[in-house]
């Protein structure tokens, strides 16, 4: 899976969502953070747009320590070849969020000098 380096340094994978099994994806571009534990975040926008369905609410614990609950929905990503049920946690970021939940037997590979992005299954 290729992606590339923005303007403002943020590694983005396009990734394919589909809001139900047998549908037709959905292309997005999603930031790589290796902050976040889960497996992706969504703008509500998107979410509505998408028209996921709703899974259910879940507690978090923000950088600064404050425990929230969130809602969050299921989505479908093509993943390497498989089609994988994911959590989507609701938010109101510019950008949709891929955490590292995602990233386990992966290689991900930033070159900030190319501005290329590279994840690769290694499992």
């Amino acid at each position: 899976m290729i992606g590339n380096v923005d303007e403002n340094n943020r590694a983005l994978l396009r990734v394919d969502i589909r809001a139900r099994f047998r549908i037709e994806p959905t292309s997005i571009d999603a930031w790589v953070d290796t902050a976040f534990d889960g497996h992706f975040v969504f703008s509500s926008k998107l979410i509505t747009d998408l028209e996921l369905e709703t899974l259910v609410e879940t507690e978090a614990i923000l950088a600064d320590g404050t425990t929230v609950t969130l809602e969050t929905f299921v989505a479908y990503l093509d993943w390497f070849g498989d089609l994988l049920p994911v959590q989507v946690v609701a938010n109101e970021g510019q950008f949709p969020l891929l955490g590292t939940a995602l990233l386990n037997k992966c290689r991900l590979t930033v070159d900030y000098v190319s501005k290329s992005v590279e994840l690769v299954s290694v499992g």
